[in-house]
């Protein structure tokens, strides 16, 4: 067994006992209304995420984003005005059976029925780049999943991550790469022509999401490989620890961040890139 699978997974554990699935489900768009259903439907109208006619892979990793994510597109489903179609999609990358049997046992509990499908990502990582893998995992995966998603008809995967990772992607890019970028809530893929990649979490925070599996009772996949929990005291988390300490001093920095991102001033950066073609600012100057 490839060590990145792991024996065992860090779990959210919940706060009381597991609820009856009709009440999770009522929670969604009652209980949690505000800061999860509403920004959930502020994002896909906001960016056009979801349009007749879509066939939506939900990509399921069987952690806390992702079942949400499901469940919401469930009710979007049931009592939206748009038709579209879903296909719950996950990938087992090599998972130790303990940590797939949890996938499956949620999902079918939470009436998730879900397209399962195995690779050897786990090993082939762990053999191409052994002192960390992470990076190159994450590729395969989605490659994997883009690959599935478009030979089962979807022209659509929708992804799970949150606002609190479209901050601290930006602050990573930011501090880290030199460069300034942020998570996009739509984007088209570079190598499936037909498919694009939403992200209708994008609003959402992660105490929200959080807040809703604990109160539901279920335990979800946090870390199913074991390499990437002993490496991942790594700058993601550090940049976390640092937005959060930049909170006590600034208010609101975290809605700073984010809007960043959509008040770009290109008359006063040095440098910007598109299209794969580099621009400076001295061509405005010279003009």
């Amino acid at each position: 067994m490839s060590k990145l699978a792991g024996e065992g997974c860090k779990i959210i554990m919940p706060t009381e006992e597991r609820k009856p699935l009709r009440e999770i489900e009522k929670s969604i768009i009652k209980k949690y209304r505000k800061y999860t259903w509403s920004k959930f439907i502020k994002a896909i109208k906001d960016y056009k995420l979801v349009e007749e006619g879509d066939k939506i892979a939900v990509a399921i990793s069987g952690g806390k984003d992702s079942l949400l994510m499901a469940k919401m597109f469930q009710e979007l489903q049931k009592h939206g005005q748009v038709k579209f179609d879903l296909v719950f999609l996950a990938m087992d990358p090599g998972y130790h059976k303990n940590i797939r049997q949890l996938l499956e046992e949620n999902c079918e509990y939470l009436n998730i029925p879900l397209t399962i499908f195995d690779t050897n990502i786990f090993d082939v990582a762990g053999e191409i780049a052994e002192d960390y893998p992470c990076y190159m995992c994450a590729r395969m995966r989605r490659g994997a999943l883009y690959n599935k998603a478009e030979e089962l008809g979807c022209n659509k995967l929708a992804l799970g991550h949150h606002f609190d990772d479209v901050i601290e992607t930006t602050m990573l890019n930011l501090l880290c790469a030199g460069n300034f970028k942020t998570m996009l809530p739509k984007l088209k893929s570079s190598n499936y022509e037909k498919m694009q990649i939403i992200r209708p979490l994008y609003y959402i925070r992660e105490e929200s999401i959080i807040r809703f599996i604990q109160n539901s009772g279920i335990m979800p996949l946090n870390c199913a490989c074991m390499v990437a929990a002993k490496k991942t005291g790594n700058k993601r988390y550090e940049i976390k620890e640092l937005i959060k300490n930049l909170g006590e001093e600034y208010q609101e920095v975290e809605k700073s961040i984010f809007k960043a991102a959509n008040n770009v001033y290109l008359d006063s950066v040095l440098g910007w890139e598109q299209d794969g073609v580099r621009h400076s600012f001295l061509e405005k100057f010279e003009d």
